[in-house]
């Protein structure tokens, strides 16, 4: 089944154009990828899917429901959620604090303050400074607040942008095994990442922007053998060029 579908989105930034007749689709339960250069279109994409950005043209379908007007909390209390690039957690409340706004929306507090005993299970070491600031923990420490958060939301469709973004190595390994367990659970995720062999690796579907346009959609497996894609994302040497052939 078809969660999300964006079909012909076009978004304007005053004389800006950042997407261009974007087409894509999210199936119920799988991992889906957005890959592209700093400039894109990718963060924009999710805006419009948020709807912090609104599109000039196009549309968006959410479960078979039109979203494309619906505001950003109604979007939120039908199950999308998104995880922004550089976590955006509160540093000045505490770590439980921070988890609690991930429910604002919700009035079943015997259910939030089980799921939230969960998220401490899943990350100890946010358990053991659930009264401390947000402050005290590290950049991978914080985008695993930023995710629980996003759980207590309790999405249907997860978006992050960049989460790996200034992670060490280890937590990186992590996140992706995180997301896996997550999607194994049931949860749709929709993922914009700069580590494209990653995100390859973990998606069932891909799409890759250029300047604001599709470039190519398909099997992630397919395009990561690409030679183009290769080149541009995944560090591969251009072929050199025949030394027989007149330049």
């Amino acid at each position: 089944m078809v969660l999300l579908e964006v079909a012909d989105l076009t978004v304007d930034y005053g004389r800006v154009r950042a997407l261009s007749g974007v087409s894509l689709t999210v199936r119920d339960g799988e991992v889906a990828t957005v890959l592209g250069a700093n400039g894109a279109g990718k963060s924009t994409l999710l805006r419009a899917m948020i709807g912090t950005a609104k599109p000039t043209t196009g549309s968006l379908r959410f479960a078979g429901t039109d979203i494309t007007r619906l505001p950003t909390h109604g979007r939120l209390a039908q199950g999308i959620v998104l995880v922004p690039e550089g976590r955006r957690i509160l540093i000045s409340l505490t770590i439980e604090d921070n988890l609690r706004l991930g429910a604002h929306l919700r009035r079943d507090g015997v259910a939030v303050r089980r799921e939230i005993e969960m998220i401490y299970e899943r990350f100890p070491n946010l358990a053991e400074r659930r009264s401390m600031l947000a402050s005290c923990l590290s950049g991978g420490e914080q985008q695993m607040l930023a995710i629980g958060r996003a759980l207590l939301a309790k999405p249907r469709l997860m978006m992050l942008d960049e989460p790996s973004l200034g992670l060490s190595p280890l937590f990186v390994e992590r996140l992706f095994d995180l997301l896996a367990e997550l999607n194994r659970d049931g949860l749709t995720i929709l993922l914009v990442e700069q580590n494209t062999g990653k995100a390859l690796a973990a998606a069932d579907s891909a799409t890759v922007l250029e300047l604001g346009r599709v470039l190519m959609a398909g099997d992630p497996r397919q395009l990561a053998a690409d030679p183009a894609l290769q080149a541009a994302y995944l560090g591969a040497a251009k072929p050199a060029p025949n030394a027989l052939t007149p330049s």
